[in-house]
Protein backbone atom coordinates (compact mmCIF):
# COMPACT_ATOMS: atom_id res chain seq x y z
CA UNK A 1 0.00 0.00 0.00
CA UNK A 2 1.39 3.17 -0.92
CA UNK A 3 3.20 5.56 2.14
CA UNK A 4 0.06 8.23 1.78
CA UNK A 5 -2.89 5.39 2.08
CA UNK A 6 -0.88 3.70 5.20
CA UNK A 7 -0.03 7.40 6.44
CA UNK A 8 3.09 6.08 7.42
CA UNK A 9 5.22 8.50 9.58
CA UNK A 10 8.52 6.61 9.39
CA UNK A 11 10.46 6.66 5.65
CA UNK A 12 13.70 6.25 4.39
CA UNK A 13 13.82 10.01 4.53
CA UNK A 14 12.67 10.06 8.01
CA UNK A 15 15.06 7.43 8.82
CA UNK A 16 18.23 9.54 7.26
CA UNK A 17 16.62 12.57 8.73
CA UNK A 18 17.13 10.97 12.29
CA UNK A 19 20.55 9.57 11.71
CA UNK A 20 21.50 13.17 11.11
CA UNK A 21 20.40 14.79 13.91
CA UNK A 22 21.05 12.29 16.21
CA UNK A 23 18.12 10.52 17.40
CA UNK A 24 18.10 7.00 17.63
CA UNK A 25 16.33 4.41 16.03
CA UNK A 26 14.31 1.94 18.44
CA UNK A 27 13.23 -1.71 15.98
CA UNK A 28 11.32 -4.48 17.08
CA UNK A 29 10.43 -7.82 15.72
CA UNK A 30 6.52 -8.95 14.94
CA UNK A 31 4.68 -11.62 13.51
CA UNK A 32 1.19 -11.37 13.87
CA UNK A 33 -1.62 -8.57 14.09
CA UNK A 34 -2.35 -8.84 17.85
CA UNK A 35 0.87 -8.28 18.71
CA UNK A 36 2.31 -5.49 16.23
CA UNK A 37 -1.34 -3.66 17.05
CA UNK A 38 0.79 -3.13 20.50
CA UNK A 39 4.00 -2.33 19.49
CA UNK A 40 2.61 0.62 17.02
CA UNK A 41 0.96 2.05 19.80
CA UNK A 42 4.68 1.86 21.64
CA UNK A 43 6.19 4.37 19.25
CA UNK A 44 8.65 1.74 17.70
CA UNK A 45 10.04 3.29 14.40
CA UNK A 46 10.21 0.09 12.29
CA UNK A 47 8.80 -3.56 12.43
CA UNK A 48 11.15 -5.98 11.06
CA UNK A 49 8.95 -9.11 10.47
CA UNK A 50 11.96 -11.24 10.63
CA UNK A 51 12.71 -14.79 9.59
CA UNK A 52 13.70 -15.26 13.47
CA UNK A 53 9.51 -16.60 12.77
CA UNK A 54 11.24 -19.98 11.60
CA UNK A 55 12.49 -19.95 15.54
CA UNK A 56 9.95 -17.96 17.79
CA UNK A 57 7.12 -19.15 16.24
CA UNK A 58 7.53 -22.32 14.77
CA UNK A 59 9.92 -23.90 16.53
CA UNK A 60 13.06 -24.39 14.02
CA UNK A 61 16.61 -24.20 15.27
CA UNK A 62 17.59 -22.18 12.83
CA UNK A 63 15.83 -19.22 10.55
CA UNK A 64 16.53 -21.87 7.37
CA UNK A 65 13.48 -23.41 6.77
CA UNK A 66 11.17 -20.69 6.61
CA UNK A 67 9.76 -20.16 3.10
CA UNK A 68 8.27 -17.29 1.22
CA UNK A 69 4.96 -18.06 1.46
CA UNK A 70 5.19 -18.11 5.02
CA UNK A 71 7.39 -14.59 5.02
CA UNK A 72 4.63 -13.20 3.57
CA UNK A 73 1.33 -14.39 5.91
CA UNK A 74 3.53 -12.76 8.95
CA UNK A 75 3.90 -9.75 6.92
CA UNK A 76 0.23 -9.56 5.81
CA UNK A 77 -0.55 -9.87 9.83
CA UNK A 78 1.77 -7.01 10.63
CA UNK A 79 1.11 -4.69 7.92
CA UNK A 80 -2.61 -4.94 8.51
CA UNK A 81 -2.22 -3.74 11.99
CA UNK A 82 0.37 -0.33 11.78
CA UNK A 83 0.08 2.78 10.87
CA UNK A 84 3.26 4.56 12.35
CA UNK A 85 6.59 2.49 11.79
CA UNK A 86 8.30 1.59 8.97
CA UNK A 87 7.52 -2.46 8.09
CA UNK A 88 10.88 -4.46 6.96
CA UNK A 89 10.24 -7.82 5.84
CA UNK A 90 12.97 -10.07 5.72
CA UNK A 91 13.92 -12.19 2.68
CA UNK A 92 13.76 -15.88 3.07
CA UNK A 93 16.99 -18.17 2.86
CA UNK A 94 17.22 -19.07 -1.02
CA UNK A 95 14.87 -16.35 -2.04
CA UNK A 96 18.21 -14.01 -3.40
CA UNK A 97 21.17 -15.92 -2.79
CA UNK A 98 22.93 -16.80 -6.09
CA UNK A 99 20.29 -16.18 -8.35
CA UNK A 100 19.26 -12.54 -9.20
CA UNK A 101 16.52 -12.76 -10.99
CA UNK A 102 14.93 -15.29 -8.61
CA UNK A 103 15.18 -12.87 -5.86
CA UNK A 104 13.61 -9.70 -7.93
CA UNK A 105 10.52 -12.13 -8.43
CA UNK A 106 10.74 -12.91 -4.78
CA UNK A 107 11.23 -9.36 -3.81
CA UNK A 108 8.34 -8.35 -5.99
CA UNK A 109 6.01 -11.20 -4.35
CA UNK A 110 6.45 -9.81 -1.00
CA UNK A 111 5.92 -6.25 -1.50
CA UNK A 112 2.79 -6.96 -4.12
CA UNK A 113 1.42 -9.64 -1.41
CA UNK A 114 2.03 -8.13 2.20
CA UNK A 115 2.37 -4.08 1.13
CA UNK A 116 5.14 -4.13 3.18
CA UNK A 117 7.53 -0.70 2.62
CA UNK A 118 11.06 -2.77 2.35
CA UNK A 119 12.88 -6.04 2.90
CA UNK A 120 16.29 -7.29 4.66
CA UNK A 121 18.75 -9.25 2.80
CA UNK A 122 22.09 -10.66 4.88
CA UNK A 123 25.46 -10.64 3.34
CA UNK A 124 27.25 -8.43 1.12
CA UNK A 125 29.85 -8.88 -1.68
CA UNK A 126 28.24 -12.56 -2.35
CA UNK A 127 24.48 -10.98 -3.04
CA UNK A 128 25.22 -7.34 -4.23
CA UNK A 129 24.02 -8.15 -7.67
CA UNK A 130 20.58 -9.42 -6.81
CA UNK A 131 20.86 -6.38 -3.75
CA UNK A 132 21.18 -3.98 -6.85
CA UNK A 133 18.63 -5.32 -9.51
CA UNK A 134 15.73 -5.29 -6.52
CA UNK A 135 16.66 -1.76 -5.61
CA UNK A 136 16.54 -1.10 -9.55
CA UNK A 137 12.63 -1.48 -9.16
CA UNK A 138 12.30 0.93 -6.77
CA UNK A 139 12.09 -1.37 -3.74
CA UNK A 140 13.77 -0.33 -0.58
CA UNK A 141 16.34 -2.87 0.64
CA UNK A 142 18.13 -2.74 4.12
CA UNK A 143 21.40 -4.78 4.45
CA UNK A 144 22.14 -6.82 7.52
CA UNK A 145 26.13 -7.64 8.43
CA UNK A 146 28.11 -9.27 10.71
CA UNK A 147 26.36 -12.48 12.33
CA UNK A 148 24.22 -13.44 9.27
CA UNK A 149 21.92 -16.44 10.89
CA UNK A 150 21.13 -17.58 7.09
CA UNK A 151 24.45 -18.46 6.77
CA UNK A 152 24.89 -20.36 10.01
CA UNK A 153 26.70 -23.45 8.48
CA UNK A 154 29.23 -21.63 6.99
CA UNK A 155 30.00 -19.80 10.23
CA UNK A 156 29.12 -23.56 12.43
CA UNK A 157 28.10 -21.53 15.77
CA UNK A 158 26.31 -17.41 16.69
CA UNK A 159 29.61 -16.72 18.45
CA UNK A 160 31.28 -13.02 17.57
CA UNK A 161 31.85 -11.95 14.02
CA UNK A 162 34.55 -9.70 12.79
CA UNK A 163 37.09 -9.87 15.57
CA UNK A 164 40.08 -10.48 13.27
CA UNK A 165 41.06 -7.72 11.36
CA UNK A 166 40.81 -9.55 8.44
CA UNK A 167 36.97 -9.96 8.59
CA UNK A 168 36.50 -6.92 10.26
CA UNK A 169 38.32 -5.34 6.98
CA UNK A 170 35.55 -7.20 4.74
CA UNK A 171 32.66 -6.33 7.47
CA UNK A 172 33.82 -2.01 6.48
CA UNK A 173 33.71 -2.68 2.74
CA UNK A 174 30.98 -4.61 2.31
CA UNK A 175 29.02 -1.91 4.62
CA UNK A 176 30.29 0.58 1.93
CA UNK A 177 29.33 -1.47 -1.12
CA UNK A 178 25.49 -2.04 0.35
CA UNK A 179 25.70 1.59 0.70
CA UNK A 180 26.81 2.60 -2.48
CA UNK A 181 24.72 0.08 -3.92
CA UNK A 182 21.65 1.73 -2.61
CA UNK A 183 20.95 0.29 0.48
CA UNK A 184 18.76 2.76 3.06
CA UNK A 185 19.92 1.19 6.48
CA UNK A 186 22.07 -1.95 7.08
CA UNK A 187 21.45 -3.69 10.17
CA UNK A 188 24.69 -5.31 11.97
CA UNK A 189 24.70 -8.19 14.76
CA UNK A 190 26.76 -9.90 16.86
CA UNK A 191 29.97 -7.81 16.30
CA UNK A 192 32.75 -5.61 18.78
CA UNK A 193 31.12 -2.12 19.99
CA UNK A 194 34.14 -0.38 18.63
CA UNK A 195 33.24 -2.07 14.79
CA UNK A 196 29.57 -0.57 15.31
CA UNK A 197 30.45 2.62 16.24
CA UNK A 198 33.26 2.60 13.20
CA UNK A 199 30.95 1.73 10.83
CA UNK A 200 27.88 4.19 11.83
CA UNK A 201 30.21 6.57 11.86
CA UNK A 202 31.88 6.27 7.85
CA UNK A 203 28.18 5.44 6.33
CA UNK A 204 25.38 8.28 5.90
CA UNK A 205 22.88 5.65 5.86
CA UNK A 206 21.49 4.55 9.69
CA UNK A 207 23.16 1.65 11.22
CA UNK A 208 20.96 -0.46 13.46
CA UNK A 209 22.72 -2.74 15.97
CA UNK A 210 21.62 -6.14 17.87
CA UNK A 211 24.66 -7.16 20.11
CA UNK A 212 27.19 -4.21 18.08
CA UNK A 213 27.32 -1.67 20.66
CA UNK A 214 25.70 1.67 21.79
CA UNK A 215 27.53 3.78 18.99
CA UNK A 216 25.33 3.01 16.19
CA UNK A 217 22.33 4.87 15.08
CA UNK A 218 19.37 2.24 16.72
CA UNK A 219 18.90 -0.97 18.54
CA UNK A 220 16.92 -3.99 17.59
CA UNK A 221 15.80 -7.02 19.13
CA UNK A 222 13.48 -10.00 19.03
CA UNK A 223 10.30 -9.29 20.78
CA UNK A 224 10.08 -12.96 22.53
CA UNK A 225 13.58 -12.49 23.85
CA UNK A 226 13.23 -9.49 25.12
CA UNK A 227 9.52 -9.97 26.94
CA UNK A 228 10.60 -13.02 28.40
CA UNK A 229 8.78 -15.18 26.59
CA UNK A 230 11.91 -16.95 25.32
CA UNK A 231 13.92 -19.20 28.13
CA UNK A 232 16.50 -20.52 26.38
CA UNK A 233 18.31 -17.51 24.52
CA UNK A 234 20.81 -15.32 26.72
CA UNK A 235 23.06 -13.60 24.91
CA UNK A 236 25.40 -10.68 26.46
CA UNK A 237 22.92 -8.05 24.20
CA UNK A 238 19.59 -9.04 25.31
CA UNK A 239 17.94 -7.00 28.19
CA UNK A 240 14.70 -8.21 29.19
CA UNK A 241 12.12 -6.16 29.89
CA UNK A 242 9.65 -8.80 31.24
CA UNK A 243 9.19 -12.19 32.43
CA UNK A 244 5.99 -13.01 30.42
CA UNK A 245 7.20 -17.12 30.32
CA UNK A 246 6.28 -16.97 34.13
CA UNK A 247 3.39 -14.89 34.00
CA UNK A 248 1.91 -16.70 31.18
CA UNK A 249 2.53 -19.99 32.71
CA UNK A 250 1.53 -19.17 35.97
CA UNK A 251 -2.24 -17.87 34.00
CA UNK A 252 -2.71 -21.58 32.11
CA UNK A 253 -2.13 -23.20 35.29
CA UNK A 254 -4.98 -21.11 36.88
CA UNK A 255 -6.92 -21.76 33.91
CA UNK A 256 -6.22 -25.20 34.28
CA UNK A 257 -7.18 -25.40 38.15
CA UNK A 258 -10.42 -23.29 38.10
CA UNK A 259 -11.67 -25.28 34.76
CA UNK A 260 -10.95 -28.67 36.32
CA UNK A 261 -12.31 -27.91 40.05
CA UNK A 262 -15.32 -26.22 38.34
CA UNK A 263 -14.49 -22.88 39.67
CA UNK A 264 -15.02 -21.59 35.78
CA UNK A 265 -17.49 -20.69 34.26
CA UNK A 266 -18.98 -19.21 37.70
CA UNK A 267 -22.58 -18.13 37.52
CA UNK A 268 -21.84 -14.64 36.40
CA UNK A 269 -19.80 -16.20 33.33
CA UNK A 270 -22.78 -18.05 31.65
CA UNK A 271 -25.91 -17.24 30.00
Amino acid sequence: MSIEGKNRIITTQRLLEMKEKGHKIAMITAYDYTSAKIVDKAGIDIILVGDSAANVMAGHETTLPITLEQMIYHAQSVVRAVKNPMVVVDMPFGTYQGNSKYAVSSAIKIMKESEADALKVEGGLEVIESVARIISTGIPVMGHLGLTPQSIHKFGSYTVRAKEESEAQKLIEDAKLLEQTGCFALVLEKIPAALGERVSKELKIPVIGIGAGGGVDGQVLVMHDMLGITQDFSPRFLRRYHNLHDEMLAAFKSYVYDVKSGDFPNEKEQY
